[in-house]
């Protein structure tokens, strides 16, 4: 019996020290997390939202509007939902046969979506598909992300991982998982420009390339990199053109969509707070390693909270709305209207939204 249970021990260890898994993980030095202090101080504002009905979908992970005020949300099955003005429910309005994620409209009414699976699409008014682009070079784009389109038409859209590509690796979640317990860095953001139909690099060396949001006069592009909990300014035009900035550091969470919104916001969303695991190993990749070969249920994994976020363009927090019962959890972001703050989310079974009123988006209600 001592024998048998000796070999069990010694089989385990050679499991956890050996056992091939896809990561590579890199050491890295993880800012201390401020918790839920001062500006983002824990509240209630988003515990009550309304739900709305997305056709027995889930994952409402981006919502944009057309100029007839029709909004339209990307779910997990690959459809795009659709949801006409003045009505309170979404129906299915055409399958990417992907995995669509960020959105945004062109000037022709062209509905312009990063496909995690099948790269930047465009869907024009009669549904017709047409994939922009997939590769750069010789480079499959294997996690296309977010887009947002400039003023002159080029469109800005971030690849999430070079090293995990969503599809092989058994969808959007499962690989961003990968690529925050490696932490090798190796998303991008990339702009298409239609005129001439070429893909070039804008920027690389980003842990987890997430959420685009162009600025308004066409001066300057927002990216967030998720797994460096942090927000950057790209300037595309002006006498800072081609440099970069940290716009907002070290926040409590997972930042995922940014989304331009009305009077000077930018809006975006925490998937999760921190992982006081995943901090605590940063500077040590073999612990990551051994822990990427327990089973996935006990492996880190996002945290069901509620968290949205406005800032402005100088990076100032403008209103945090939270829900740390995690009702609507996961949420990727804010499409904002005249009305409504419209919360999506990665993996809720509902869209949401919450009415628009002064007390909401006051900023000296947000700041302690």
């Amino acid at each position: 019996m001592f024998r048998i249970s000796s070999i069990i021990v010694i089989l385990l260890i050679l499991y956890f020290c050996f056992w091939p898994v896809p990561v590579e993980p890199i050491a890295w030095q993880a800012p201390k997390d401020p918790g839920y202090q001062g500006i983002f101080a824990e509240n209630h504002k988003l515990a009550d939202v309304e739900h709305l009905d997305i056709a027995n979908e889930h994952g409402p992970e981006d919502m944009d509007a057309d100029a007839e005020g029709a909004i339209y949300a990307s779910v997990h099955s690959g459809w795009i939902l659709k949801k006409d003005l003045g009505s309170n429910s979404f129906k299915r309005w055409v399958d990417t046969q992907g995995r669509p994620l960020g959105m945004d409209f062109d000037n022709a009414g062209n509905l312009v979506v990063a496909d995690a699976y099948r790269g930047l699409l465009s869907i024009a008014k009669d549904k017709t598909i047409t994939v922009l682009t997939d590769h750069i070079g010789d480079s499959p784009i294997l996690y296309a992300d977010d887009v947002d389109i400039a003023p002159d038409g080029k469109m800005y859209f971030s690849d999430a991982s070079v090293r995990f590509g969503a599809e092989v690796n058994g969808g959007t979640y499962e690989a961003s998982l990968l690529d925050v317990m490696e932490h090798s860095r190796s998303g991008r953001v990339l702009v298409y420009d239609p005129a001439d139909k070429s893909t070039k690099l804008l920027v690389d060396g980003l842990s987890f390339a997430n959420g685009i949001a162009m600025d308004p006069a066409g001066q300057f592009i927002l990216i967030n990199e998720t797994s460096e909990y942090r927000i950057h300014k790209y300037w595309i035009a002006g006498e800072k053109e081609g440099q970069m900035e940290v716009l907002i550091d070290n926040l409590p969470g997972f930042p995922d969509n940014i989304v331009t919104g009305q009077d000077g916001r930018f809006w975006f969303g925490l998937v999760s707070p921190r992982l006081p695991i995943v901090d605590a190993l940063a500077d040590k990749p073999w612990l990551r390693k051994m822990v990427q070969r327990f089973p996935a249920f006990v492996r880190p994994a996002a945290k069901f909270y509620g968290h949205v976020v406005a800032i402005n363009s100088d990076g100032e927090v403008q209103v945090s709305l939270q829900d740390p019962g995690g009702n609507y959890p996961v949420t990727t972001g804010v499409l904002e209207t005249d009305d409504y703050l419209y919360i999506s989310s990665l993996m809720a079974p509902v869209a949401a939204r919450v009415e628009k009123r002064d007390d909401l988006l006051a900023h000296k209600d947000t700041v302690q």
